[in-house]
């Protein structure tokens, strides 16, 4: 009997471990994709100490008028960082989908940026 329990105690450990790598390698691809902008790698385990879930921070940017080539390129680290498992969560969607919203009103700006600037005369002409 002790050899069995003993055995489904290795199987236990064995599917912690399983469980705590996968979850480790979906986070840590946000984690390398988001660079700057990502936080910590958090993994949420259950009273067993089984991994159950996990996350990564990331800094959400805001549309900057003045700069909106910054917005863009963080918008688009957040959206690379997002769907960079071949698995994104719904979460992961939804950050991706926020990220997009954001670098279309960043686009947008920037555009209106560079018809005003057509308009200016150019002395030099």
């Amino acid at each position: 009997m002790l050899g069995l329990d003993s055995f489904n105690q290795s199987q236990f450990n064995s599917f912690k471990k399983r469980q705590y790598n996968k979850i480790y390698a979906h986070e840590a691809l946000h984690k390398s994709k988001g660079g700057s902008l990502a936080g910590p790698i958090v993994i949420e385990k259950d009273k067993n100490g089984v991994a159950i879930a996990g996350h990564v921070d990331i800094k959400m940017p805001s549309v900057d008028r003045v700069n909106p080539d910054k917005t863009i390129k963080d918008a688009k680290t957040v959206i690379s960082s997002a769907l960079a498992p071949s698995d994104p969560s719904n979460q992961d969607l939804k950050v991706a989908s926020q990220a997009k919203s954001v670098l279309l009103k960043a686009q947008s700006i920037k555009n209106d940026n560079n018809k005003k600037q057509g308009l200016k005369l150019n002395y030099f002409a």
